[in-house]
């Protein structure tokens, strides 16, 4: 009896570590309890322009078809001729070729019109013609290809800065030359994007305000993990990594409201972080500028000044050699 006892401990000492194995991956597998906190963000001011309703079909996903959104920058209009007078083309007569071509194997070589198999190995016209064609076609498709990634990379002179900081799930906008006021901006809820009159899950709080014709530059970057800035209707996308700035630009053309979303999986919430820029006349924008200076307690004129200019440092006049 006292073996038995004695075995009984020793077998419930060996699952001891067993049993708080089990219990830390139970702990480790639950689900976390607390919610992401909710994001306080500044009411709109008095005196702004109100909200425009958003076109449909214009800066959004089409509400049927497969087609891109309507560019309504010089490098979307660019970047879609390239797609609808080249990519499209070259796509639909490979697969066309490549379909025929495979139809015509599987028939002519079938094993009922071939009772004994070709052993042909080599073919050299043909492998000089499968190696030589598509490199023709990346030519062709190359040149117009770089051509457009130079237009993107070499942005004229900016008429205005904003700074986008991506947060799980949220953004962050400033404009650093207005007196670098920032306010978050968080998706609607369906209520409130019916209520305003916007497409569900692609409408904020507080859009980023601009003015039509402007150039502008973006900087991205984010405050914990990388997540991507994207406009299709502006043809941009860039992405905002933590400890670590990005630029990238466009120049709207017309008045409107436009919408985009975070291209980067950044966690759970991924697909609640939309972006949406309103597309506003020089008039409004400087209204908006103006409240929203006001509403921070920044000096219009201060935040117009340029830096100070740093006067050089005189050189004092070298000392003459004492004479020999």
């Amino acid at each position: 009896m006292r073996k038995m006892s004695r075995l009984f401990l020793l077998v419930l000492m060996a699952l001891a570590p067993l049993g708080m194995s089990v219990s830390a991956l139970a702990q480790a597998d639950a689900p976390a309890a607390a919610p992401v906190p909710a994001v306080t963000t500044a009411a709109i001011p008095s005196g702004t322009p109100d909200y425009v309703t958003a076109t449909p079909g214009i800066g959004q996903p089409a509400p049927e078809g497969i087609a891109l959104q309507p560019p309504v920058t010089s490098i979307g209009v660019e970047a879609h001729k390239l797609v609808d007078t080249i990519l499209d083309p070259v796509m639909f007569a490979v697969s066309i070729f490549v379909l025929g071509l495979l139809a015509w194997t599987v028939f002519r070589y079938r094993a009922a019109a071939n009772p004994k198999a070709s052993r042909t190995s080599h073919n050299t016209t043909i492998e000089i013609i499968w190696t030589v064609v598509p490199v023709l076609i990346l030519v062709v498709i190359a040149v117009p290809s770089f051509r457009l990634l130079a237009n993107q990379y070499s942005p004229p002179k900016a008429d205005i800065t904003i700074k986008a900081t991506g947060h799980q799930w949220y953004w962050e906008y400033s404009y650093p030359d207005q007196g670098n006021f920032s306010f978050d901006s968080v998706m609607l809820t369906e209520a409130e994007s019916a209520k305003r009159g916007s497409p569900n899950l692609l409408d904020v709080d507080n859009r980023i305000v601009l003015p039509v014709g402007a150039t502008v530059r973006v900087l991205t970057t984010a405050a914990d993990v990388i997540h991507a800035w994207a406009m299709p209707a502006f043809w941009v996308q860039m992405d905002a990594v933590p400890g670590r700035v990005n630029e990238t630009w466009f120049k709207v053309e017309r008045p409107g409201v436009y919408f985009g979303q975070c291209f980067q999986l950044c966690g759970t919430k991924h697909g609640f972080m939309p972006i949406a820029v309103e597309v506003v006349s020089k008039e409004k924008f400087a209204a908006w500028i103006a409240a929203k200076q006001k509403e921070n307690g920044i000096a219009p004129a201060a935040a117009a000044a340029p830096p100070a200019a740093v006067a050089p440092t005189p050189v004092a006049a070298p000392v003459a050699a004492p004479a020999a």
